[in-house]
Formats: structure tokens, C-alpha cells, sequence
């Protein structure tokens, strides 16, 4: 019993690596590779761009990188994180009595 439960939560283990977002970054460039539309040579430009100018404060200046465009950011947006990066842009409060 302890076996089939220990292969169990191997198992979901797995599954939830296998579907995490890749951080750009932190990820070295054998797990950028993997991501559709970039291949070795855009993966080491990757990693020199942040190397070079700073972590990516948004999934969108990954577009710093050459070689990648919309295009290849909209296959990407699905699979891709940058730690600490603003989640949305704060709204400007309503003028008072304006629904939201």
C-alpha cells in the first residue's frame, strides 16, 4: 500500500512539472529549448539579454530578445513566468458615485 502511494504522488509530482510555467527568468538554457519556437541559439540569446540588461519585468520584453516577435510571444504567453512581475496595472479610482 505504501508503495502504490508513494507512486501515486510521484506521479502527481510529475504531471505538475510537466504543466509549470517556465520562468525566464531563472530557466537555464536547456529548459528554454523546450519552448515552442525557440530553439538553441534563441534560448543562449535569452539568457544573454538578461544577463546583459536585467531580468524581464514582463513576459512582453522577452520581444527585447532578437528573433522573437508577437508571433513567437503568443505561442509562448501560455508557458512562460517572470518572478515578480506586475500582474496588472493598477485603474485610476472612479470619480465618486461612478459604478466600476
Amino acid at each position: 500500500m505504501k508503495k502504490l502511494l508513494f507512486v501515486l504522488f510521484a506521479w502527481l509530482i510529475a504531471i505538475q512539472c510537466a504543466f509549470a510555467a517556465i520562468n525566464i527568468n531563472s530557466a537555464p538554457e536547456t529548459d528554454l529549448d523546450k519552448l515552442p519556437g525557440i530553439g538553441p541559439v534563441k534560448a543562449k540569446a535569452i539568457v544573454e539579454e538578461r544577463k546583459k540588461n536585467g531580468p524581464f519585468k514582463s513576459i512582453e520584453d522577452l520581444k527585447r530578445v532578437k528573433g522573437i516577435g508577437d508571433a513567437t510571444l503568443k505561442k509562448l504567453k501560455s508557458e512562460i513566468t517572470v518572478d515578480g512581475a506586475p500582474k496588472a496595472e493598477a485603474k485610476p479610482a472612479g470619480k465618486k458615485g461612478e459604478k466600476k
